[in-house]
């Protein structure tokens, strides 16, 4: 089953936008599009475009 945020990640980066709002949650998101614009910020974003390495170059813990 695909989860609710999916499709209002999908509609936001249709839309161009750089955030949604999470229907379950209610926070605001940034989208793989945006996080792709940033450097890797090591938080382990949910959509984000960076692979593993990258993340532990920018402080992820293991």
């Amino acid at each position: 089953m695909r989860p609710e945020w999916r499709a209002a990640h999908d509609a936001a980066v249709a839309r161009g936008e750089k955030l949604y709002r999470d229907p379950t949650s209610g926070y605001m998101v940034m989208t793989a599009a945006y996080l792709a614009e940033r450097p890797c910020c090591g938080n382990g974003c949910r959509h984000c475009p960076y692979d593993a390495e990258a993340q532990a170059q920018a402080g992820r813990p293991a």
